[in-house]
């Protein structure tokens, strides 16, 4: 028997990522080991439950994954410590095509004990009301207790409390409101900068966490059985290939799931820092903030000239969002490796966001993705120069619409906005025709 349970709030906003952040660290504090995962796409929330635990976040998303995946990712991660905490996403019962792959949809199918948090400011025992709603709209989720945010006094408690006893459900404790609990902007990078910021955030939240939430109780109502899964011969197996992948401050928007499934040897390199190339078999270049460091990219000459003469020899590079926009001629007027035809922009910014799936005709391939981007590339200039080049994909959002958002091929150079899931295929057939 393990302790796993699912943290899911009534909305977005409601403050799970402080919560979750807290309970990470301060079971981590009493000797526990950690294991964290993050509901639906994020690549931002995971890097600070890595930093709260000191274990690689993994994500478990219903669009992008099986069932069956997901399952062996719990059962694989989960078994190998004390605790797994899960951070849900958006409202409990938000998913990306009305239920399906909600919070409430994941603690369904993995059976975990379910944790909800409401965002007490301004109510007392009105949330009775809202707390028996969410615990009897479907009575097959387990909802084993309650934790509130922003209240503000002990007084104010009682009265929540009180709520909890008239719907029959456990209140396990509150996150007072507090100035120092404001979540530090989520545009930051792996600076160091904002490493200590983060750290700080994730202290007095734990602080908070230790102070007000019955940890005891928590633990005794989240048992579970998790199995442990066999490790199959292919994953024995020394891996042959080398993959070169960008990480830093720039360049850190992974699924750690992606990457083991490679069957590669991983070395890590920075186009910010480093002069040179690891030799690999192929480049992989995931998104991050090289808007941000546009000037420092620019600068590193020796690396931007490396990367476009591996994608002129015939190099396989696989580049996401900002890792494309890398790969441009320039952002912004900032020089960038020129290995693409175009131009990235942050002019007149706007969000682009949705999950989808990529069909590439070529190589006969459908994978799964999700889009977030605000940069855009000057498609007018490129088109009126004749300098675009074709996709080489279709992409379609969740209700099967088309979406114009392109992947281009330059040689063995494959790039798009939208970041891939590939944990369950083999992203080398990309490559083949």
């Amino acid at each position: 028997m393990k302790n796993a349970f699912l943290i899911a709030a009534v909305s977005s906003g409601s403050g799970k990522t402080t919560l979750s952040l807290g309970l990470m660290r301060a079971l981590k504090r009493r000797g526990l080991t950690v294991q964290p995962f993050k509901c639906g796409p994020d690549y931002i929330d995971t890097q600070y439950h890595c930093q709260a635990t000191g274990n690689k976040s993994i994500n478990l998303d219903l669009f992008m994954a099986s069932e069956e995946h997901i399952k062996e990712l719990f059962s694989r991660f989960g078994s190998q410590t004390d605790v797994s905490v899960v951070e849900g996403v958006m409202g409990m019962f938000d998913g990306y095509d009305k239920f399906s792959g909600s919070s409430a949809d994941i603690a369904l199918r993995l059976s975990l004990p379910v944790i909800l948090l409401v965002n007490a400011a301004s109510t007392a025992f009105s949330v009775a009301a809202t707390i028996y709603g969410f615990t009897r709209f479907r009575e097959d989720i387990n909802v084993v207790g309650v934790v509130f945010n922003r209240v503000a006094s002990e007084n104010h408690y009682t009265f929540l409390c009180d709520a909890c006893r008239a719907t029959g459900v456990p209140a396990l404790g509150y996150m007072s409101r507090n100035e120092m609990l404001k979540t530090p902007s989520r545009h930051l990078g792996l600076s160091l900068d904002s490493r200590i910021e983060m750290e700080s955030f994730i202290e007095v939240a734990a602080d908070e966490v230790d102070k007000h939430v019955d940890i005891e109780s928590l633990l005794s109502l989240t048992k579970v059985d998790l199995t442990v899964p066999e490790i199959r011969e292919n994953e024995k197996e020394e891996p042959s290939r080398v993959v070169a992948v960008a990480c830093d401050e720039a360049f850190n928007f992974t699924y750690p799931v992606n990457l083991e499934t490679l069957r590669s040897r991983i070395v890590y390199f920075s186009p910010l820092h480093d002069k040179s190339l690891p030799t690999a078999d192929m480049i992989y270049l995931p998104g991050g903030y090289p808007e941000l460091y546009a000037s420092e990219l620019e600068a590193n000459l020796s690396m931007r000239k490396a990367i476009k003469d591996f994608a002129e020899e015939g190099g396989k590079i696989l580049a996401e969002c900002g890792g494309m926009i890398y790969l441009t001629e320039d952002i912004d007027g900032r020089k960038m490796c020129g290995v693409l035809p175009l131009q990235a922009t942050m002019e007149v910014a706007r969000l682009t966001l949705g999950y989808r799936r990529i069909v590439f005709p070529e190589s006969a391939l459908t994978l799964k993705g999700h889009e977030f981007h605000y940069s855009h590339i000057k498609e007018e200039k490129n088109i009126k120069e004749e300098k675009t080049p074709p996709s080489i994909s279709c992409q379609f959002n969740v209700k099967g619409g088309n979406v114009a958002t392109p992947f281009y091929r330059y040689k063995n150079t494959i790039a798009g906005y939208t970041h891939l899931y590939w944990a369950e295929t083999d992203i080398f057939k990309l490559w083949k025709q």
